[in-house]
């Protein structure tokens, strides 16, 4: 599947005071998974329009390191990747990913 924009162009992740930890408290999902996600092939990443009025937004699916399906919310900082939120899957997301998975197989 293609990507509207290339992970490979990213260094790193931007963590500011206000969305460091917010995905853990609101979802139990710890920083570190985000940033694991990005990682972790297949990954599923499209434009998210509806919300991109004040700034890019994105949002990827994909796995943790321990298999934890998650989608995730970011935005493109120079070369950082800024983490909005981050929760699991939905049923609906997780059929959308396990079809990634098999197109890319």
């Amino acid at each position: 599947m293609p990507f509207p924009i290339s992970l490979a162009q990213f260094t790193g992740f931007e963590w500011d005071k206000g969305n460091q930890g917010k995905s853990w408290v609101r979802h139990r999902v710890s920083d570190e998974e985000c940033e694991e996600v990005f990682f972790n092939l297949p990954v599923v990443v499209a434009p998210d329009a509806a919300h991109s009025e004040r700034e890019s937004r994105h949002y990827l699916l994909g796995r943790t390191n321990k298999g934890r399906p998650l989608f995730i919310v970011f935005t493109p900082r120079g070369e950082k990747i800024r983490v909005i939120s981050a929760r699991a899957m939905t049923r609906r997301e997780r059929r959308a990913y396990h079809e990634a998975e098999k197109a890319s197989s």
